[in-house]
């Protein structure tokens, strides 16, 4: 290159807009374990976006004191207060959206949303199931699987949609079961599994990885199957340092 008598401002002088972080807003009704797993990546920069507001429909939500411990705005809004329940969801559309995210994340948010709800978020929302999905819709998961004697339970991350616990599967953990366990071990179990995939399913949709398209869940570009990608009970155990003796 030639000398031009100036310094060139295209490449080394080049300083890139900054890109907002994309933004999360939680929904919780109680003590936040999972909510407290994405602060836990959030505050070491692997969640891939930022968490803005926990919005809690119970005022004693002990996950409210985690978002405030982690500088995070906390939001009350008691479902008691209206009248119906399309009434408090038209209210928590109205706060949800002051909050302009681009994902909502459901951590333990104990109450059946809106087909107004869900349509308004379609595609932005995101929930944790403590069963592999399609198995064990519902409550009370832990005793019916150890009732029905199977072999293999585990958590889901799949999308919102209306049908309750029947969205497009994103990620599973599998936990084989051992001879002696109880609903409060497999609990345990399950919970430790929840806090780990429920930051990775969050951070590839933050990533555009994951998305829900007209065909269902896709991650890459490609459709996901049924049961979503499944971490096996083997590789679970191996992050989370447990104990693999069954």
């Amino acid at each position: 290159m030639s000398d031009t008598g100036y310094q060139s401002d295209t490449l080394t002088e080049f300083t890139p807009e900054p890109i907002d972080a994309r933004r999360v807003v939680v929904l919780i009704s109680g003590n936040g374990s999972n909510l407290q797993a994405l602060i836990d990546e959030q505050s070491h920069d692997r969640l891939g976006g930022k968490i803005v507001a926990v919005i809690s429909n119970e005022p004693d939500a002990y996950g409210l004191q985690r978002a405030r411990d982690a500088g995070i705005d906390a939001v009350v809004l008691p479902h008691r207060e209206y009248e119906s329940r399309d009434a408090y969801d038209g209210a928590l559309i109205k706060v949800v959206e002051r909050h302009e995210p681009d994902l909502i994340v459901l951590a333990g948010f104990m109450r059946i949303l809106t087909p107004r709800f869900v349509q308004r978020f379609l595609g932005r929302m995101l929930n944790i199931h403590p069963s592999l999905l399609p198995a064990y819709q519902g409550l009370d998961t832990h005793a019916r699987a150890l009732a029905d004697g199977v072999t293999e339970h585990g958590c889901s991350v799949h999308f919102v949609t209306e049908e309750l616990d029947g969205g497009p599967v994103a990620l599973q953990a599998a936990v084989a079961l051992a001879d002696d366990e109880t609903a409060a071990s497999l609990k345990e179990k399950v919970h430790a599994r929840e806090h780990l995939i429920y930051p990775i399913a969050v951070k590839w949709f933050l990533e555009g990885r994951l998305q829900l398209g007209a065909e269902g869940a896709t991650f890459d570009g490609l459709p996901l199957p049924p049961q979503g990608m499944r971490m096996s009970h083997a590789d679970a155990a191996e992050e989370l340092d447990e104990d693999q003796e069954l």
